[in-house]
């Protein structure tokens, strides 16, 4: 049976990779998006769950489709 990755988790790290990769704080990209700081925090920790609204504003701040927050980590060599 193959692990995967909770589809919480899989949106967090996409979200705070994409969102380094701009160059952005949290601060930043909260306000871009106009949502608060603490939010943007637990969902990048995973914490909780994003509506599709939000996702679309993150996804235009960022300058993303929004299907990359969905996006698994390519699998890495044939190890098992």
């Amino acid at each position: 049976m193959l692990c995967r990755m909770d589809l919480r988790e899989t949106f967090a790290n996409n979200l705070r990779r994409l969102r380094n990769a701009r160059g952005w704080s949290q601060d930043e990209l909260a306000l871009e998006a106009r949502i608060s700081r603490s939010y943007l925090s637990q969902l990048e920790k995973g914490a909780y769950y994003v509506s599709i609204k939000v996702i679309g504003r993150l996804a235009d701040k960022l300058d993303v489709e929004p299907d990359e927050f969905l996006k698994r980590p390519a699998k890495r060599g044939r190890a098992r």
